[in-house]
């Protein structure tokens, strides 16, 4: 059956103001770029600030211009409760904590709102929604992989709506960052100029409400027709010379769609105005449409570059083009550059525009395209995932498992948990980094050198170099290394120098990029991160978002870097030991003998409600006592009191009474532990069975059952794993 994924609200707060300024300023053709004041700056950058009145939310600036942006949308779909909500996020509360961090604030209770995924978490609890709630994290492509994560959860069945988009509020680290990698245009974003010397930045918060159907809703605006995502695995911040990268997004969103390039009507370029993202870009529209390209402009010349929020507000505004027919301008732009051969409109145009291209690249050569069409287009049914309504298989076969613990790597810290001792722990540098390139590794920090290692050892286990493509990380924090070397440099020196390095280092997908290099996987490449679930948000993404033809990596790792670990995460904050690693599991459609099945996530505080609730997703007390031979149970440190009263009204609904490991024991406190379990499940049903220790005084033999993983965080996630 084919099902159509409609966007029936747009919402943008902007520079500009709200979505009908937005639209206005475009039709005008009206460019933002103004001395920051935002915050002191010792020689304020050029930038597009929103100036409209946010709401007073006691929380971040990026947290109140999603607020404003969600209740835009509510009142556009009055009564409409989102099943999901999809998120990208890039600064999530650093405009504060720089701030506390500068003035050296020590009590995490005023870093609450640091975490990326607290910005999308207060957007799931504005507009009501208890479902999965998931934050992207792809640099500057993270609101359009945001939509299309969403688009897929609702093509593959797994939500009928869902709230999508992006959020970033302008901080020092990224006005500071961008410049010190000479990115910044003092005379603001000339896209595809040929005196063009960068971008200029800005703020905004943009969403899209996606609803599934078969027919078009009354409110529909327009439609989701295919989506795209690939992987430069070439430079931690330049693309691909000749846009390879980008050319595979583009043709992998039409494919999806169903489509060929003379179907497109225009295209939105990334089109940030530096030199080498536009002449890359310009290259790539060429190798795809060839010499007579559709028209098509860049907006970042009018708004400047939003980061996560710009993919999200450009889907929007193609949302609009394709209704009304409204082409915007590339504005910025006085003397085209011939050495590109594209012609971007020099002003706003009206006209008959029935499918859209949408394009955003973001660090680490993560790109994202998305196929956009009025509401009149056919729901594609040719070649299109979305219009096929797909269904991923309820197993998906695990190659192998790995993890990274204070004890080593999975053979050492399979050895310590199997003798029933702790694994917590940090993993000296040099043990880290034994078997890595000295040459390819010597500028990396601590969590880059942990997603390689993971994805070293995945090959090692698996004698499947250069097969992997798609690659999915899950991070609670990101790169603290890096995130604190840059901002104690720059404060250190009055907020006139900063480290390009470090800044590049910084940002949350950064270690996939690494990883990506390391493996040459230029397929879909996805970071997403939350406080104890980042690893099974990676997990749901890579079951929606992998290619089901070939092995798909999925990782997960923290840092406990000191002292930013104790501000930021409250369950590190109370651990005894300082700890850190990750883990992940080798993915594959083919049937290995060893499988998991879906991810289940389930928002409620009601710790009887959510386990009867998991019971119930998991087909009933028998069925699960039958499959399941043990538990491996996440108690976070901060929420133990909460978690261990899920476990138990669990434990209490089954029929009979099932062996359970608290994992967090043997891994430690650090917010990606369930990422180190899963290799530690994986390594055990790899040997059939675990040993009388860690589950009680009874070895278990798990040759014909299961391990069913039960994350007991906010959210409560579970995992089931088992053989095939």
């Amino acid at each position: 059956m084919l099902t159509g994924i409609y966007i029936t609200g747009i919402a943008m707060i902007t520079p500009m103001g709200d979505t009908r300024q937005t639209m206005a300023a475009l039709e005008e053709n009206r460019i933002c770029a103004a001395p920051l004041t935002l915050f002191a700056h010792p020689d304020p950058p050029v930038a597009g600030q929103v100036s409209m009145d946010l709401p007073a939310i006691g929380a971040g600036r990026t947290h109140a211009l999603t607020d404003a942006a969600v209740r835009q949308i509510m009142s556009q779909c009055p009564g409409t409760v989102p099943d999901a909500v999809v998120m990208g996020v890039t600064t999530g509360g650093m405009p504060e904590s720089e701030v506390l961090i500068k003035n050296k604030v020590t009590d995490p209770r005023a870093y609450a709102g640091h975490g990326l995924d607290t910005v999308a978490r207060h957007a799931a609890g504005v507009c009501g929604c208890t479902g999965p709630v998931l934050t992207v994290s792809t640099a500057c492509s993270s609101g359009a992989a945001a939509i299309a994560l969403a688009a897929r959860m609702i093509g593959c069945g797994m939500a009928q709506t869902v709230l999508a988009g992006g959020a970033d509020a302008l901080c020092r680290l990224t006005c500071h960052g961008f410049a010190a990698l000479q990115l910044i245009d003092p005379e603001g974003a000339r896209p595809f100029d040929a005196n063009r010397k960068g971008m200029h930045l800005s703020e905004a918060a943009a969403l899209v409400l996606l609803k599934g159907g078969q027919t078009p809703p009354k409110n529909a605006v327009a439609q989701i027709l295919g989506a795209g995502l690939s992987c430069d695995a070439h430079h931690a911040t330049s693309p691909h010379p000749e846009g390879l990268g980008a050319a595979r997004a583009m043709e992998a969103a039409l494919k999806d769609a169903g489509m060929g390039p003379a179907d497109i009507d225009y295209i939105n370029l990334h089109g940030t105005g530096t030199i080498g993202n536009d002449a890359a870009e310009a290259r790539a529209v060429h190798a795809v449409f060839g010499d007579n390209p559709p028209a098509l402009s860049s907006v970042k010349g009018a708004f400047g570059h939003s980061l996560a929020a710009a993919g999200a507000m450009e889907a929007g505004i193609c949302a609009r083009a394709a209704a009304d027919g409204f082409l915007p301008a590339n504005a910025g732009m006085r003397t085209p550059d011939p050495d590109l051969d594209i012609h971007p409109l020099t002003r706003p145009q009206h006209g008959k525009i029935s499918t859209v291209l949408s394009n955003s690249f973001g660090f680490g050569g993560n790109n994202a395209a998305l196929v956009i069409g009025g509401i009149q287009n056919k729901i594609p049914g040719k070649a299109g995932k979305h219009g096929h309504c797909t269904k991923h298989p309820d197993v998906t076969g695990v190659l192998t498992g790995m993890c990274i613990t204070g004890a080593g790597d999975t053979e050492a810290s399979l050895q310590a948990f199997y003798s029933n001792l702790s694994c917590a722990g940090i993993l000296s540098n040099a043990d880290l980094s034994a078997d890595l390139d000295t040459k390819a590794v010597r500028r990396l920090k601590r969590l880059s050198r942990m997603a390689i290692n993971l994805a070293g050892q995945a090959i090692s286990r698996t004698n499947m170099d250069n097969q992997i493509s798609d690659l999915f990380f899950g991070t609670g924090w990101g790169a603290l290394t890096e995130t604190h070397n840059f901002l104690t440099r720059l404060f250190a020196n009055q907020e006139r120098l900063s480290s390009p390095m470090d800044f590049a280092g910084s940002v949350h997908n950064a270690p996939a990029g690494q990883a990506a290099l390391m493996l040459g996987a230029r397929g879909a490449n996805m970071t997403l991160t939350g406080q104890d679930d980042a690893f099974e948000q990676a997990l749901i993404a890579a079951r929606l978002m992998g290619n089901n033809h070939g092995p798909c990596l999925v990782m997960g790792a923290d840092e406990a870097h000191e002292p930013l670990i104790r501000r930021f995460d409250p369950s590190a904050a109370l651990a005894a030991t300082p700890a850190d690693g990750g883990g992940g599991l080798m993915l594959t459609s083919a049937n290995t003998g060893i499988g998991i099945g879906p991810v289940f996530v389930l928002g409620s505080d009601d710790p009887a409600k959510t386990a009867s609730a998991l019971v119930e997703k998991l087909g009933g007390a028998r069925a699960v006592s039958a499959r399941i031979g043990v538990i491996f149970a996440g108690i976070p440190a901060a929420r133990a009191d909460f978690s261990r009263r899920v476990i138990n009204a669990f434990c209490q609904a089954l029929d009979t009474n099932l062996p359970m490991v608290d994992y967090r024991k043997y891994t430690g406190e650090f917010a990606t532990a369930s990422a180190a379990a899963a290799g530690l499940a994986a390594g055990c049903m790899e040997k059939g069975f675990l040993p009388a220790g860690p589950a009680g005084d009874t070895e278990i033999d798990l040759r014909a059952r299961g391990i069913l993983m039960i994350n007991a965080g906010k959210p409560v996630t579970a995992v089931e794993m088992m053989h095939t």
